[in-house]
């Protein structure tokens, strides 16, 4: 699921919610949100989360 991706990676790169929303401009709350599956981002916050994690749109977005 992709959610657990998400929050696993951030955790591995040592990233709090708040740090890697500065990094891609937007809210902790809107990490907090995609990591727990309620809400959906825009392909921009997407590709922003994925080039922060140093991961794949695929890998963390794809089933």
């Amino acid at each position: 699921m992709k959610k657990e991706k998400i929050k696993e990676k951030r955790l591995k790169m040592g990233f709090s919610q708040e740090s890697l929303a500065r990094k891609i401009g937007v809210t902790r709350q809107t990490i907090n949100l995609i990591e727990a599956g309620k809400y959906n981002p825009s392909l921009k916050i997407c590709k922003g989360i994925a080039r922060e994690l140093n991961a794949t749109l695929d890998e963390l977005f794809g089933d």
